[in-house]
């Protein structure tokens, strides 16, 4: 089965749709306008329950099937919040808010499956229920993790849970998919070294917490290099490094931070105990004192197999088996829809977005030729799922 004929012959409609979001992008849990238009469409389609405010600002369309409401029900996500980052992309429908884009492709995100639900309402070829959910704040508002607990699995008894993201450099309708972790854990650290400032020109009067954070960064390397298993995937970078305000001031503290990515339970312990062992035992050999900040942030996202393989199939409907990587390997960024995965089988995929700048670029832009290729496989996805739950 090729992409829905009906979708494709509303691509400019449909693009239009994802060029108004484009142009009015909000951030993480103040979404209003976003999730307003969500809704507005949602009641236009004929969604059976439109329901607004689950997560603060997340909205969800149930979408009953030829026999109405009861039967099996499924989730289809998309998540609608942008980055406080300037546009740089020059189209004539960029962002008209200061400081604002989407450029993570979440405005494609959101269209996508809205058109899929317009196709659904239209059709209602399934038994069943289809719920619809458009979550705020995946960027580092764990918006998901926000609708779970507001009762998302309590109020919608979904056997199943769907995601899907824009991947620039895969061509569009190509897609890619794996079982098991797909998308790694995004945690956070921050050492504070304690040590004892003074006048420059008198080093050997302090406790240099320079010296020791430079020390603390060097012995980090070492728990990829020499702790972890080299056939699997771990990351610890250091990305900021802050400490004094003057030339001749030696200061009394410095703080050194960053991120971990994992994509095993094993590795994401092994990385917080490592470097809390090592921060406390290098400033120990220096006389300094430490303290290490951990926070774990958004789960490993872990696609079940079985889920994994049908979408992959799904996918080799609408674009051809050839269009289908169904061992993409895993990428070290955080996704939100972990929290998902974790309350409900189901499968997280990449869809092409073809030659685009990277996500989380000023120049970044969704493509509005891969709108056509996620509607259809989200449409075709609910019809398959729910037939064979």
């Amino acid at each position: 089965m090729p992409v829905n004929n009906r979708i494709a012959d509303a691509q400019p409609e449909i693009a239009g749709w994802r060029q108004h979001l484009h142009q009015r992008p909000e951030l993480l849990y103040e979404v209003h306008e976003t999730a307003a238009f969500v809704a507005g469409k949602l009641r236009d389609f004929g969604c059976d329950e439109v329901i607004t405010g689950m997560g603060r600002t997340g909205v969800v369309g149930l979408v009953h099937g030829r026999s109405g409401a009861g039967g099996p029900m499924i989730g289809l996500r998309a998540d609608m919040d942008a980055l406080p980052i300037t546009e740089e992309t020059g189209v004539a429908y960029a962002s008209r808010m200061p400081g604002m884009m989407h450029a993570c492709g979440h405005d494609g995100h959101t269209t996508m499956l809205l058109a899929a639900g317009r196709s659904l309402c239209e059709t209602r070829a399934f038994d069943g229920t289809v719920a619809l959910i458009f979550q705020p704040a995946e960027e580092g508002g764990a918006g998901a993790k926000a609708m779970i607990d507001d009762g998302l699995f309590e109020r919608l008894p979904l056997s199943r849970v769907y995601g899907m993201h824009n991947l620039p450099g895969m061509p569009v309708g190509r897609f890619g998919m794996r079982g098991g972790p797909i998308m790694a854990s995004t945690d956070e650290f921050a050492i504070t070294v304690d040590g004892r400032g003074g006048h420059a020109a008198l080093p050997h009067r302090t406790v240099d917490p320079i010296v020791v954070g430079a020390a603390i960064v060097q012995g980090l390397q070492a728990i990829v290099a020499r702790n972890a298993d080299p056939l699997q995937s771990l990351v610890v970078s250091v990305t900021q490094f802050h400490a004094g305000c003057a030339h001749n001031v030696i200061p009394d503290e410095a703080v050194v931070s960053g991120t971990v990515r994992a994509l095993s339970l094993e590795l994401r312990e092994l990385a917080e105990a490592r470097i809390r062992e090592i921060a406390q035992g290098i400033a120990t050999a220096h006389g300094a004192h430490v303290r290490v900040d951990y926070d774990r942030n958004y789960p490993i996202t872990i696609n079940d197999a079985a889920e994994a393989e049908f979408c992959a199939g799904i996918a080799a409907d609408i674009a051809g088996a050839d269009a289908v990587d169904a061992a993409a390997p895993p990428l070290m960024a955080g996704e939100d829809f972990s929290y998902m995965l974790e309350k409900c089988p189901g499968a997280y995929v990449f869809i092409g977005n073809g030659d685009s700048a990277s996500l989380h670029s000023a120049s970044y832009d969704f493509s509005d030729e891969a709108l056509v290729f996620g509607a259809s496989y989200w449409q075709r996805l609910a019809e398959a799922a729910l037939a064979r739950n």
